[in-house]
């Protein structure tokens, strides 16, 4: 740009005999300037802007001051959330009042107010987090993703279409071929897999195959894994192979009998591939924060290691966890605001009682309704989960503990209550989650909020799971499932964190809203009409907003640095192209992340 440009484009001076002249007095101006600025009474400095909504359209989620025309963002922190006339009028009230300030400060730190409007039917919302979702698992899914089968030959055809396109793989027959998603409940066929039906394709038979069911709690191997694995245990404590009437495997591993299948390792190379798919898709969806809820010490170390680079580009709560009745609380590192941009923490682990719904493994008190030879599977006996917990607790570590079916919960909820009232454990400094908390009697439902527990819920396994669920449990175990609103109500706190599990259900943050809302399908269905399944247990919106921000950072004690639009809090936001608190519920699902912010800064789309 030449010098006359320049000039132009920064305005013209009020006092044209100093042009070309730097004067003591307009030194004296700048150094005045600078004073102000370092001492915080200019108040716009270079990393400083104000989104504003005329509509006042942004939800703070802050109960003294819910809903704002403005918030102000300084460096990575929220400054201030206000009206448009307050910005406007602490502006003036604060603005060097000079003409010759007025233009130096334009000429020399750029303008004074920055400020976005976002469009007339969008809406600023607190970062969003997930509460439970798994990072790794959910790029390795992407890999070979099964979810939109609707058919055992669809899956086949699936596993093919991979190979085929794949061509070092199809030209070696060794090589493993992984993927998820899987879910026989949506089949044509209603039946568990077997390894028989990979080896009916002649592409697919002699290789070794593993996928995984959505929930991860089963995986369906071909007959080349069973030859590799060889000879198998009669029984898998806290877990089940599946044999036919004849005693042969069928191919199905349950829970615990997973870890008899020997897949490869994932690489580094692999491992950031996973983590960095994850990442830009929950970025786009308005996602700022994750509670990674499973970690092997393998994971963490990446983790880690990208975090003190600075490739981890939100906030990450990381549940440590190894599958040992062994205490492992040694074999994981404790990090609070870890790496570069303070973005990683361990500070929890996760334990897993049982296994889940849809594969008949959720542990019960009673025989599963539809399948009365079996209660499911407690992957732990009640002893090593409360030696465990006990140890863990003596340790400082927060823990966290999947339980799905009433007998899980109700023999975790013992072992809480025991540390709780016995070992005087500090509820609020410990502060224990239950990890699903999906299958419960009325009396553990009480109890749960009673002693302060967190229940940690997924609203869409609700959505995912109706259409079988009532099958599985009966009509009267069915009252005390996926009892959202009941668990909120009984919390000491009025806590409920939300997630997804993905993997297991999808990223988008907006499909649970919907679903804890309507408690209808995506396609507006429920096995019990258009007005959802079991409406009594819907939420709210604000409670749903609440449940993906403050109350999930509750649940990683970070409800003071993140989880609402309050000054002093971490700057991190979303804009929202439409209004998910107004518009009819069938809209939700068409919203779309427009800009998601974190610590100030956009970590997708763009500014207006």
């Amino acid at each position: 740009m030449s010098k006359d440009s320049k000039e132009k484009a920064a305005g013209p001076s009020p006092f044209p005999r100093l042009r070309g002249t730097f004067s003591a007095g307009v030194a004296l101006q700048l150094f005045a300037l600078f004073c102000l600025w370092i001492s915080g009474r200019i108040p716009f400095s270079p990393d400083e802007y104000s989104i504003c909504s005329k509509s006042g359209s942004i939800y703070t989620v802050d109960d003294t001051n819910p809903q704002v025309e403005c918030i102000s963002i300084r460096g990575s922190r929220i400054s201030y959330t206000e009206s448009f006339q307050e910005l406007q009028e602490r502006t003036r009230r604060k603005n060097p009042a000079s003409r010759l300030q007025n233009w130096l400060m334009s000429r020399f730190f750029g303008s004074p107010i920055r400020i976005s409007y976002i469009a007339s039917d969008a809406i600023v919302v607190p970062g969003l987090a997930d509460a439970h979702a798994h990072i790794m698992n959910n790029g390795f899914k992407m890999q070979l993703n099964l979810d939109s089968c609707k058919s055992l030959t669809e899956v086949i055809d699936s596993v093919k279409a991979y190979i085929q396109s794949h061509p070092d793989i199809h030209s070696n027959s060794s090589r493993w071929i992984e993927g998820g998603g899987w879910d026989q409940t949506k089949w044509l066929e209603k039946r568990f897999p077997t390894a028989a039906d990979f080896d009916a394709d002649p592409l697919l038979k002699g290789r070794p195959i593993a996928l995984q069911r959505v929930d991860g709690h089963a995986s369906w191997v071909s007959n080349r894994v069973l030859q590799i694995i060889g000879k198998l245990p009669a029984d898998v404590e806290g877990g089940s192979i599946i044999r036919d009437s004849s005693g042969a495997p069928t191919g199905i591993f349950l829970d615990n009998a997973m870890s008899l299948i020997p897949v490869p390792e994932w690489t580094d190379e692999q491992m950031a591939v996973f983590f960095d798919t994850t990442m830009k898709v929950a970025l786009s969806y308005g996602l700022t924060s994750i509670h990674d809820a499973g970690s092997s010490p393998m994971m963490i170390q990446f983790m880690k290691s990208y975090a003190e680079t600075g490739k981890i580009p939100m906030r990450l709560y990381v549940m440590g966890h190894v599958s040992s009745d062994e205490y492992w609380g040694s074999q994981i590192p404790r990090l609070v605001n870890y790496g570069k941009h303070c973005r990683l923490t361990i500070r929890s682990v996760k334990l897993v009682a049982d296994g889940a719904l849809g594969s008949w493994g959720a542990a019960l008190l009673e025989p599963y309704s539809d399948k009365p030879s079996t209660s499911g599977i407690m992957r732990s006996t009640p002893k090593a989960i409360s030696d465990l917990v006990n140890q863990f607790w003596k340790d400082g570590w927060q823990v966290n503990i999947h339980c799905i079916g009433d007998r899980a919960n109700h023999v975790v909820l013992d072992i809480f209550e025991d540390l709780i009232e016995v070992g005087n454990a500090n509820i609020t400094e410990w502060r224990p989650r239950i990890e699903h908390a999906q299958i419960m009697t009325a009396e553990d439902l009480e109890r749960t909020g009673r002693l302060g527990i967190i229940a940690s819920v997924q609203p869409t396994h609700a959505t995912s799971d109706m259409w079988y669920a009532e099958t599985r449990l009966g009509p009267n175990r069915i009252e005390g499932a996926y009892a959202y609103r009941t668990l909120l109500n009984g919390s000491q706190k009025h806590i409920l964190p939300l997630g997804s599990d993905f993997p297991v259900e999808g990223v988008n943050p907006l499909l649970g809203f919907y679903a804890a809302v309507s408690r209808l399908s995506v396609d507006g269905t429920s096995p019990h009409g258009g007005g959802g399944w079991f409406p009594s247990e819907a939420l709210t919106r604000t409670q749903v907003l609440k449940g993906m921000t403050l109350d999930a950072a509750y649940a990683s004690f970070t409800e003071h640095e993140i989880g609402s639009l309050t000054p002093g809090k971490k700057a991190d936001f979303v804009v929202l192209d439409r209004n998910i608190m107004q518009v009819p519920v069938e809209e939700i699902l068409g919203t779309k992340a427009v800009v998601t912010v974190v610590d100030g800064k956009v970590a997708y789309g763009a500014l207006p």
